[in-house]
């Protein structure tokens, strides 16, 4: 008995299209081209060294809350601990968002910042900028905040614009008193506000 075209068909076939495939697969591996390690590394010579030589995380995002309720996150660019300097830790291109417990929200942009754990302290400086969901908008040049509590410190000069018109002080505080009780701007010294009536 002859077997029938077709099935001689499908019997040639399953030979035919594994070696198809093997022929293709190794035309792949041997015509690719060859890859060029110096370019193909995204860093310089110099910032490996830099990286070795301290701890360093690139785009750290940090979230969490105080013991009143407060919702903080907190992002940078870059995150370096430097050498020999236990629980301190050093951020370049910060941005920091606070959630209040009772609504309100602050948007904290810096230059740098330095985290002193042991002290439970960040320090902020360089062009820091403050917006809140109330409608002001602070720059001051260095801000001081404790990590594990809602209070802001600007020992600095403050220019505020916002829903009162705009305002310069020598400092400011912005803190909640108690548990639940509404966020508190406090400026001091030499305290002069242009106010622009709607």
């Amino acid at each position: 008995m002859r077997p029938d075209s077709h099935t001689r068909t499908v019997t040639w076939l399953k030979v035919a299209f594994p070696l198809a495939a093997l022929g293709i697969l190794s035309t792949l591996f041997l015509l690719s081209r060859t890859i060029d390690t110096e370019s193909a590394i995204p860093f310089a010579d110099k910032e490996i060294q830099e990286r070795l030589r301290d701890q360093q995380v690139t785009a750290p995002f940090f979230s969490g809350s105080t013991a009143d309720g407060d919702q903080l996150s907190f992002s940078a660019v870059k995150l370096t601990t430097p050498s020999g300097q236990l629980g301190a830790n050093e951020a370049e291109g910060v941005l920091a968002r606070i959630e209040t417990a009772d609504g309100n929200r602050i948007k904290v942009q810096a230059n740098m910042a330095r985290f002193d754990i042991a002290a439970d302290m960040a320090d902020l400086e360089g062009d820091v900028v403050l917006e809140t969901s109330s409608g002001y908008r602070m720059t001051t040049r260095t801000l001081t905040s404790q990590m594990s509590s809602f209070e802001i410190n600007a020992p600095d000069a403050v220019h505020a614009v916002g829903p009162l018109g705009v305002l310069d002080a020598g400092s400011m505080t912005i803190k909640t008193p108690q548990a639940g009780e509404n966020v508190q701007l406090i400026f001091n010294n030499g305290v002069k506000l242009v106010y622009t009536p709607n």
